[in-house]
């Protein structure tokens, strides 16, 4: 077993990130992602109210980062990142730190959500589709490396009516 066996108990609360918590979502980052961002990205949103982080106690097992621009009477609301220790994955904390997001932007303003995700990237475009995201466009060499991106799309409305939330 390891420390993140178990991780949905009860000791595990999804609460806004707090500056404390940056060193380790920078830890979480860097152990994801093969282009992360740096700790000043970071600080950029740690007001936001969509910044999210799962936690057990002092640790942090994942986070999410999204925001809420206005746009003329229809704000959208972006996930920017998200990312589980290795460890803790497959146990539905994506799922959980996404939905909560959702939730967060909903009662922003946000009226559609958007998201970039490689195109590679199987279970996170799966677990994306899986409350109702779907594929808006592929945008070729999207990232640093060169691979594609789709952006991916979510209307609240329909999201909250269709009771996706569960």
């Amino acid at each position: 077993m390891t420390e993140f066996d178990d991780v949905l108990d009860d000791d595990v609360i999804v609460r806004r990130a707090e500056r404390a918590d940056l060193l380790d979502v920078l830890r979480i980052e860097r152990a994801c992602f093969s282009e992360p961002w740096p700790y000043s990205a970071f600080e950029l949103f740690v007001d936001e109210p969509a910044f999210l982080v799962a936690a057990r106690g002092n640790e942090i097992l994942g986070y999410v980062v999204a925001d809420v621009m206005p746009n003329h009477g229809n704000d959208i609301g972006h996930v920017k990142d998200l990312a589980v220790h290795p460890e803790a994955r497959g146990n539905g904390l994506g799922r959980r730190l996404l939905l909560d997001a959702l939730t967060s932007m909903t009662i922003a303003g946000a009226a559609v959500v958007k998201l970039e995700v490689r195109a590679s990237n199987e279970p996170a475009r799966h677990l994306y589709q899986s409350v109702g995201f779907r594929p808006a466009r592929r945008v070729p060499r999207y990232y640093g490396d060169g691979e594609d991106a789709f952006i991916m799309v979510l209307d609240l409305g329909d999201w909250n009516s269709q009771g996706l939330t569960d």
